[in-house]
């Protein structure tokens, strides 16, 4: 039996990265493994860190470059997803674009082809911000009402996935946040943006009224490899929309001050202030905190107690 052919997509971006890193480090290399990335093919020491990949520059929008892996490689087995525009102010301002990458209709398209052995499996990575925030510790079943274009493109994915793929796994994340990955990623980091801002002494505002559920990123490659190895046991009627986040509902504040807290830092300067005293350009839920007892009972993996991860973040610093 060969090995399992895994393509990452988006494989250049912050989870992208650290997925590929556990996948190529794991002691009985199980995987063949590929990536794609859109615009620049990370530089030479990103490979020395990590081994041996192929890499595939690929157009989400058109699809333009997907045919050359299964050409190159053949069919693959697992299809990870974690390209998406990200920022919600971004798909704010342009939607088209937004949909267009969000929404995975090319990728599904080319999934569609194979037959050889069955439909692959998709772990698609979706958000918290699909739900509407009005209430605490969502469930999976609950409704989706997003209140910005990112959440609502989001939704339109899941929907399509959903609609026009056999076998799925569909990722709610919240906030990831964690060490840096192997090169430098041009995404702003959570855990070290607010060490950052918190060291300079200055007085900073934080949002007492918007809560998360941030999710350690090493517990999301473990759910994601958990998916994996569920797959390749056997189990090849996966159709699962799971919430992943950390088991800990926080707010901005919070967050900054376990930051502060770990680091010694003088708590005044962290001011408390109402998310809807600052206009962000776009529409943030307030609370989509997430009940993830569904992963856990699913997988077994208790994720990280953030205060737990953020500590593991700030030794790796």
């Amino acid at each position: 039996m060969g090995k399992t052919l895994v393509v990452v997509v988006g494989g250049s971006g912050y989870l992208g990265l650290h997925l590929l890193q556990s996948l190529a480090t794991l002691a009985d290399n199980p995987y063949d493994i590929a990536f794609t990335y859109h615009s620049h093919l990370p530089p030479p020491p990103f490979f020395d860190a990590i081994g041996p990949l192929h890499a595939f520059k690929v157009d989400l929008q058109s699809g333009e470059g997907l045919d050359s892996i299964s050409a190159t490689l053949g069919q693959p087995h697992v299809v990870v997803n974690c390209a998406a525009i990200s920022v919600p102010r971004a798909c704010e301002l342009n939607p088209s674009a937004a949909t267009a990458i969000n929404v995975p209709r090319p990728l599904i398209k080319w999934m569609s082809t194979f037959s050889d052995r069955g439909a692959p499996l998709l772990i698609h990575l979706s958000t918290d911000q699909v739900y509407e925030g009005v209430k605490s510790f969502y469930k999976e079943d609950d409704e989706t009402n997003a209140v910005n274009m990112y959440g609502k493109s989001k939704v339109m994915a899941e929907n399509y996935i959903c609609s026009n793929f056999s076998s799925y796994a569909i990722l709610r994340s919240s906030i990831i946040y964690g060490p840096h990955p192997v090169i430098p990623v041009e995404k702003t980091l959570p855990i070290q943006w607010i060490d950052g801002v918190l060291s300079s002494g200055k007085e900073i505002e934080f949002f007492h009224d918007e809560f998360r559920c941030p999710i350690y990123v090493k517990d999301v490659v473990n759910v994601i490899l958990s998916l994996i190895r569920k797959w390749n046991s056997g189990d090849k009627c996966i159709q699962v929309v799971l919430n992943v986040g950390g088991p800990d509902r926080v707010s901005r504040v919070q967050m900054a001050e376990v930051v502060s807290e770990l680091k010694g830092y003088d708590s005044s300067s962290i001011k408390s202030v109402s998310a809807a005293s600052v206009n962000r350009g776009v529409a943030s839920p307030a609370d989509i905190s997430m009940d993830v007892s569904k992963v856990v009972k699913l997988l077994g993996i208790n994720p990280t107690p953030f205060k737990d991860g953020v500590q593991l973040t700030l030794e790796s610093q």
